[in-house]
Protein backbone atom coordinates (compact mmCIF):
# COMPACT_ATOMS: atom_id res chain seq x y z
CA UNK A 1 0.00 0.00 0.00
CA UNK A 2 1.15 3.78 -0.89
CA UNK A 3 0.84 5.22 2.30
CA UNK A 4 1.60 8.69 0.96
CA UNK A 5 -1.52 9.59 -0.52
CA UNK A 6 -3.29 9.65 2.62
CA UNK A 7 -4.19 12.80 4.77
CA UNK A 8 -6.13 11.45 7.24
CA UNK A 9 -6.77 7.84 8.58
CA UNK A 10 -10.28 7.49 10.34
CA UNK A 11 -10.87 4.68 13.45
CA UNK A 12 -13.55 2.35 14.59
CA UNK A 13 -13.61 2.98 17.60
CA UNK A 14 -15.03 -0.38 20.16
CA UNK A 15 -13.41 -3.27 18.92
CA UNK A 16 -10.68 -1.04 16.87
CA UNK A 17 -9.37 1.01 19.49
CA UNK A 18 -11.20 0.30 22.65
CA UNK A 19 -10.96 -3.35 24.15
CA UNK A 20 -15.10 -3.45 23.94
CA UNK A 21 -14.95 -7.44 24.23
CA UNK A 22 -13.64 -7.15 27.57
CA UNK A 23 -16.67 -4.59 28.35
CA UNK A 24 -19.25 -6.82 26.63
CA UNK A 25 -18.37 -10.42 28.10
CA UNK A 26 -18.28 -9.59 32.06
CA UNK A 27 -21.34 -7.30 31.87
CA UNK A 28 -23.39 -10.28 29.69
CA UNK A 29 -22.32 -12.94 31.66
CA UNK A 30 -23.70 -10.73 34.78
CA UNK A 31 -27.09 -10.63 33.73
CA UNK A 32 -26.88 -14.47 32.19
CA UNK A 33 -25.33 -16.16 35.68
CA UNK A 34 -28.40 -13.60 37.65
CA UNK A 35 -31.14 -15.67 35.99
CA UNK A 36 -28.81 -19.11 36.36
CA UNK A 37 -27.86 -19.16 32.43
CA UNK A 38 -24.41 -19.93 30.88
CA UNK A 39 -23.34 -19.64 27.10
CA UNK A 40 -19.64 -19.81 25.42
CA UNK A 41 -18.40 -16.37 24.88
CA UNK A 42 -18.40 -16.40 21.33
CA UNK A 43 -21.77 -17.16 21.47
CA UNK A 44 -22.43 -14.15 23.66
CA UNK A 45 -20.77 -12.31 21.10
CA UNK A 46 -22.24 -13.80 18.15
CA UNK A 47 -25.89 -13.06 19.76
CA UNK A 48 -24.43 -9.09 21.09
CA UNK A 49 -23.69 -8.69 17.07
CA UNK A 50 -27.38 -9.99 15.99
CA UNK A 51 -29.04 -7.77 18.08
CA UNK A 52 -27.18 -4.94 17.92
CA UNK A 53 -27.37 -4.85 14.19
CA UNK A 54 -31.22 -5.59 14.41
CA UNK A 55 -31.47 -2.54 17.14
CA UNK A 56 -29.35 -0.32 14.53
CA UNK A 57 -30.90 -1.48 11.29
CA UNK A 58 -34.39 0.39 12.16
CA UNK A 59 -35.23 4.44 12.89
CA UNK A 60 -32.55 5.30 14.50
CA UNK A 61 -31.97 5.43 18.74
CA UNK A 62 -29.47 6.71 20.96
CA UNK A 63 -26.58 4.10 21.36
CA UNK A 64 -27.70 3.39 25.07
CA UNK A 65 -31.45 2.18 23.17
CA UNK A 66 -29.28 0.52 21.58
CA UNK A 67 -27.70 -1.81 24.30
CA UNK A 68 -30.70 -1.73 26.68
CA UNK A 69 -32.66 -3.82 23.12
CA UNK A 70 -29.39 -6.42 23.43
CA UNK A 71 -29.71 -6.89 26.77
CA UNK A 72 -33.76 -7.35 26.05
CA UNK A 73 -32.41 -9.52 22.94
CA UNK A 74 -30.83 -11.67 25.44
CA UNK A 75 -33.64 -11.89 27.99
CA UNK A 76 -36.30 -12.65 25.17
CA UNK A 77 -34.11 -15.45 23.62
CA UNK A 78 -33.25 -16.78 26.62
CA UNK A 79 -37.17 -16.79 28.32
CA UNK A 80 -35.84 -14.46 31.61
CA UNK A 81 -36.89 -11.21 32.71
CA UNK A 82 -34.24 -8.59 32.80
CA UNK A 83 -34.14 -6.26 35.80
CA UNK A 84 -33.78 -2.19 34.83
CA UNK A 85 -30.22 -2.65 36.59
CA UNK A 86 -29.66 -5.28 34.34
CA UNK A 87 -31.25 -3.52 31.31
CA UNK A 88 -28.41 -0.45 31.71
CA UNK A 89 -26.20 -2.36 32.57
CA UNK A 90 -23.95 -2.94 29.04
CA UNK A 91 -24.33 1.14 28.41
CA UNK A 92 -23.02 2.44 32.22
CA UNK A 93 -20.07 -0.70 31.74
CA UNK A 94 -18.65 1.51 28.70
CA UNK A 95 -16.80 4.32 30.78
CA UNK A 96 -14.99 1.53 31.94
CA UNK A 97 -14.00 -0.44 28.86
CA UNK A 98 -10.28 0.22 28.24
CA UNK A 99 -7.90 0.69 25.27
CA UNK A 100 -5.91 -2.20 23.70
CA UNK A 101 -2.55 -2.29 25.29
CA UNK A 102 -1.29 -1.10 22.04
CA UNK A 103 -3.63 2.07 20.71
CA UNK A 104 -1.62 4.62 22.57
CA UNK A 105 1.58 4.50 20.99
CA UNK A 106 0.21 3.44 17.79
CA UNK A 107 -1.98 6.74 17.53
CA UNK A 108 0.59 8.73 18.71
CA UNK A 109 2.80 7.15 16.18
CA UNK A 110 0.50 7.82 13.31
CA UNK A 111 0.06 11.26 14.66
CA UNK A 112 2.86 12.23 13.19
CA UNK A 113 2.32 11.44 10.22
CA UNK A 114 -1.48 11.51 9.45
CA UNK A 115 -5.27 13.54 10.36
CA UNK A 116 -6.41 11.09 13.42
CA UNK A 117 -10.39 10.77 12.96
CA UNK A 118 -13.19 8.91 14.97
CA UNK A 119 -16.14 7.06 12.97
CA UNK A 120 -18.17 5.39 16.14
CA UNK A 121 -21.42 3.53 16.25
CA UNK A 122 -21.79 5.89 19.71
CA UNK A 123 -23.39 8.56 21.33
CA UNK A 124 -21.56 11.94 21.73
CA UNK A 125 -21.25 11.68 25.53
CA UNK A 126 -20.33 8.10 25.65
CA UNK A 127 -17.48 8.60 23.41
CA UNK A 128 -16.50 11.65 25.97
CA UNK A 129 -16.05 9.02 28.39
CA UNK A 130 -14.01 6.72 26.40
CA UNK A 131 -11.74 9.91 24.92
CA UNK A 132 -10.63 9.99 28.11
CA UNK A 133 -8.84 6.85 28.04
CA UNK A 134 -7.41 7.51 24.93
CA UNK A 135 -5.35 10.53 25.53
CA UNK A 136 -5.03 11.67 21.83
CA UNK A 137 -6.35 14.65 19.82
CA UNK A 138 -8.21 13.72 16.96
CA UNK A 139 -9.13 15.83 14.08
CA UNK A 140 -12.48 14.91 14.04
CA UNK A 141 -15.23 12.43 16.00
CA UNK A 142 -18.05 11.42 14.22
CA UNK A 143 -20.40 9.78 15.81
CA UNK A 144 -23.90 7.76 14.98
CA UNK A 145 -26.05 10.90 17.19
CA UNK A 146 -24.33 13.23 14.39
CA UNK A 147 -25.17 11.21 11.55
CA UNK A 148 -28.36 9.92 12.59
CA UNK A 149 -27.91 6.55 11.06
CA UNK A 150 -25.47 3.73 11.75
CA UNK A 151 -22.94 1.67 9.78
CA UNK A 152 -22.65 -0.15 8.01
CA UNK A 153 -24.64 3.22 6.42
CA UNK A 154 -22.44 4.89 3.86
CA UNK A 155 -23.80 7.85 5.79
CA UNK A 156 -21.38 8.20 8.36
CA UNK A 157 -18.21 8.01 6.00
CA UNK A 158 -20.25 11.01 3.71
CA UNK A 159 -20.31 13.31 6.60
CA UNK A 160 -16.75 12.24 7.65
CA UNK A 161 -15.38 13.84 4.34
CA UNK A 162 -17.85 16.64 4.03
CA UNK A 163 -16.45 17.78 7.28
CA UNK A 164 -13.34 16.98 6.78
CA UNK A 165 -13.55 18.55 3.27
CA UNK A 166 -11.39 15.23 1.69
CA UNK A 167 -12.12 13.24 -1.57
CA UNK A 168 -12.07 9.43 -0.55
CA UNK A 169 -9.07 8.69 -1.80
CA UNK A 170 -7.16 10.51 0.36
CA UNK A 171 -8.32 8.56 3.59
CA UNK A 172 -7.58 5.58 4.89
CA UNK A 173 -10.02 4.14 7.30
CA UNK A 174 -9.22 1.07 10.06
CA UNK A 175 -11.38 -0.64 11.62
CA UNK A 176 -12.20 -4.28 13.33
CA UNK A 177 -15.68 -5.35 11.61
CA UNK A 178 -15.86 -5.76 7.66
CA UNK A 179 -19.34 -5.41 8.00
CA UNK A 180 -19.88 -1.97 9.69
CA UNK A 181 -16.68 -0.56 8.16
CA UNK A 182 -14.66 -2.15 5.59
CA UNK A 183 -17.35 -3.03 3.10
CA UNK A 184 -18.94 0.63 3.51
CA UNK A 185 -15.88 2.27 3.18
CA UNK A 186 -14.89 0.37 0.23
CA UNK A 187 -18.33 1.07 -1.53
CA UNK A 188 -17.63 5.20 -1.62
CA UNK A 189 -13.58 4.10 -2.86
CA UNK A 190 -11.80 4.80 1.14
CA UNK A 191 -9.06 2.48 1.32
CA UNK A 192 -9.18 0.12 3.87
CA UNK A 193 -7.17 -1.53 6.46
CA UNK A 194 -9.13 -4.84 8.76
CA UNK A 195 -7.89 -4.74 11.99
CA UNK A 196 -8.03 -8.38 12.33
CA UNK A 197 -7.75 -8.70 16.65
CA UNK A 198 -7.57 -11.70 18.41
CA UNK A 199 -11.14 -12.18 19.67
CA UNK A 200 -13.54 -14.44 21.08
CA UNK A 201 -15.26 -15.46 17.94
CA UNK A 202 -11.80 -15.34 15.91
CA UNK A 203 -12.29 -13.23 12.55
CA UNK A 204 -15.58 -11.58 13.50
CA UNK A 205 -15.73 -10.53 16.80
CA UNK A 206 -18.78 -8.73 18.69
CA UNK A 207 -20.32 -8.12 15.36
CA UNK A 208 -22.83 -9.34 12.70
CA UNK A 209 -20.68 -11.71 9.92
CA UNK A 210 -20.95 -9.92 6.34
CA UNK A 211 -22.98 -10.54 3.40
CA UNK A 212 -22.15 -10.17 -0.26
CA UNK A 213 -19.14 -10.38 -2.82
CA UNK A 214 -15.74 -11.97 -1.36
CA UNK A 215 -14.36 -8.85 -3.31
CA UNK A 216 -16.68 -6.45 -1.77
CA UNK A 217 -15.29 -7.12 1.62
CA UNK A 218 -11.58 -7.72 0.97
CA UNK A 219 -9.91 -4.92 2.61
CA UNK A 220 -6.59 -3.39 1.25
CA UNK A 221 -4.59 -4.39 3.64
CA UNK A 222 -5.40 -7.13 7.17
CA UNK A 223 -2.89 -6.34 10.05
CA UNK A 224 -3.37 -7.71 13.32
CA UNK A 225 -3.17 -4.85 15.65
CA UNK A 226 -2.79 -1.03 15.53
CA UNK A 227 0.97 -1.52 16.53
CA UNK A 228 1.30 -3.65 13.42
CA UNK A 229 -0.33 -1.06 11.05
CA UNK A 230 1.96 2.20 12.57
CA UNK A 231 4.70 -0.21 11.62
CA UNK A 232 3.52 -0.90 8.08
CA UNK A 233 3.50 3.54 7.78
CA UNK A 234 6.52 3.34 9.28
CA UNK A 235 8.60 1.37 7.17
CA UNK A 236 10.43 3.55 3.69
CA UNK A 237 8.86 2.78 0.44
CA UNK A 238 10.05 0.11 -1.81
CA UNK A 239 12.37 1.48 -4.85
Amino acid sequence: MDFSRFTTISFDCYGTLIDWESGILPALRTVLANHDQSLPDATILELYGEFEAEAESGPYQSYRDVLQSVVRGFAGRLQFEATPAEIRSLHESIRAWPPFPDTIAALRELQKRYKLVVISNIDDDLFAETRNHLNVEFEAVITAQQARSYKPSINNFQLALRRLALSSDRLLHAAQSVYHDVVPARSLGIATVWVNRKSARPGIGAVRAPAGLASEKRPDLEVPDLASLAAAVSKPPKN
